[in-house]
């Protein structure tokens, strides 16, 4: 057991290495292009994204995820799902290529860039199919270290053409650019790396092995692409193209932050509850670690960013983004309990359950498109504040199953993660008072971040909890055998 938590604890380490810093560098280039753009430029890709984002899901999910969890996939049920996923991205890429004028109508005039930026734009899904088989044969084989360079140098390469053009006049288009080129060098680089031909074959009988779990996984991705592109779409029309960045902007940070580490986890994680699926105790103890481990990152990341929202936007986009401030701030609640959501779904995937994970995304979707119905043409705000409000709802919803599966329920869940909330939110509090203080944003917000880390480490030590504990093991030098920590559990 200790060996193979060594080796899931490695290939966490350079999947969180990896996300940590192409995000790290991906933040530092949306400041920047934030400070040289205007909120229209990202309004245009806002709404652009959302019909890349819906078709994307096709050629993205699905046979990634069933490659993965298939116990005998070989070479050629990759060639396969790449040679099948790489033929439809085109057929969808010539779809919004027609479509695109129609869609440029929709939003009527003063939106005439619309046509040319999603018919280049589009172009990612082609190179998007070819990545997504690729990721799924790097977490097959648990060989995250390819993957952390390839998305660096991608991450970087993109970053200096997006910043060159955005610097050069070009507004739009470098955004353009700079998505084009991290895709198409991230997809060549890690290619090269795997030093992988895949085989001059296809087989209908190995692609139909895995559409019927791939079917399921695909069927929630695009419910949950489909409510999530509703909304921006909604905002869109009723709304401004400015109203709409404001919205991605607010959204932008925190799920910045919960989604890669989630990506991390889940890449990481799902592969390896897939291997212990006949071990329901087993699956029960790695995601209640991962819940438990996610946490205790995430919230006082989350608590903490909502704290310090205004200096945070002050400082690093300037003033004209701060209507995007209280967006922000409840994006922070929303995402807080993505963790949870995240591991739970993962267990089910898992498990070959995934008709489970379709039902609930499904009875969510409706519930939530009933709300925003509601409440859309009330402001952006009451939108993102009904979003929140069910994210606790569904919180519990997402975690009924696996009381009957792996006796995991949500009440446990709970318990489990409370010792982290309760620091959390005495460190946001903390800092909250901290920032009535009368002075400029920049050293507001550099004391309430070193004054909110202190205090959230300063609890760990003193209440020993678990997960500060076994961090703090990994990176002080070793004199004994490091403990197992899913016996901690």
């Amino acid at each position: 057991m200790a060996k193979n938590n060594k080796g899931l604890l490695s290939n966490l380490s350079w999947k969180f290495a990896e996300r940590i810093t192409a995000q790290l560098v991906t933040m530092i280039v949306a400041i920047i292009l934030a400070r040289l753009l205007e909120p229209s430029h990202y309004g245009i890709i806002s709404i652009v994204t959302i019909f890349i984002t819906f078709a994307n899901v096709f050629v993205s999910d699905g046979f990634g995820s069933a490659l993965i969890q298939k116990k005998n996939a070989d070479a050629l049920d990759f060639s396969s799902a790449l040679y099948f996923n790489t033929a439809f991205s085109v057929i969808l890429y010539f779809v919004l290529f027609f479509a695109a004028p129609f869609i440029t109508s929709f939003y009527g005039a003063g939106y005439e860039i619309l046509t040319p930026v999603l018919r280049l734009l589009s172009l990612r899904l082609i190179l998007s199919a070819i990545n997504s088989v690729q990721q799924a044969y790097v977490s097959r084989q648990m060989i995250f270290k390819k993957f952390f360079w390839a998305t660096l140098i991608g991450t970087i390469i993109s970053a200096i053409v997006g910043i060159t053009m955005a610097y050069m006049g070009f507004g739009v288009w470098a955004l353009v650019a700079q998505y084009l080129t991290n895709t198409t060098i991230s997809t060549i680089v890690l290619g090269f790396s795997l030093g992988k031909k895949p085989l001059f074959q296809f087989s209908f009988t190995r692609l139909k092995s895995l559409i019927g779990y791939g079917a399921r996984v695909l069927g929630t991705s695009l419910i949950i692409a489909g409510y999530q592109q509703l909304r921006a779409l909604i905002i869109g029309k009723l709304y401004s193209s400015e109203d709409l960045a404001f919205y991605d902007k607010g959204k932008q940070f925190p799920s910045l932050i919960v989604d890669n580490v989630n990506s991390s986890i889940s890449a990481v994680l799902f592969p390896k509850l897939a291997s212990e699926q006949d071990d329901k105790i087993r699956v029960k103890m790695i995601t209640r670690s991962s819940i438990r481990f996610n946490s205790y990152l995430m919230s006082p990341l989350m608590l903490g960013l909502a704290a310090v929202a205004e200096p945070f936007v002050r400082v690093l986009l300037t003033d004209k983004w701060l209507p995007c401030v209280p967006l922000l701030q409840l994006f922070c609640v929303f995402y807080f309990f993505q963790p949870m959501h995240n591991a739970n779904i993962q267990a089910l995937k898992a498990l070959g359950r995934s008709d489970i994970s379709l039902y609930l995304e499904i009875i969510r979707d409706v519930i939530q498109i009933i709300v925003l119905i509601a409440v859309m043409r009330i402001s952006v705000n009451a939108i993102v504040v009904s979003m929140t409000v069910m994210s606790v709802l569904f919180t519990a919803l997402n975690a009924f199953p696996n009381k009957r599966l792996i006796n995991y329920s949500f009440r446990e869940q709970i318990i489990d993660i409370l010792p982290t909330l309760l620091m959390s939110s005495f460190m946001a509090f903390v800092v909250i008072l901290i920032g009535q203080l009368p002075i400029e944003s920049f050293p507001l917000l550099m004391v309430q971040v070193v004054c909110g880390g202190i205090i959230y480490l300063g609890l760990s030590v003193l209440t020993k909890n678990k997960e500060f504990l076994y961090l703090f093991n990994l990176i002080k030098p070793k004199k004994s055998k490091k403990k197992d920590y899913q016996k901690g559990a």
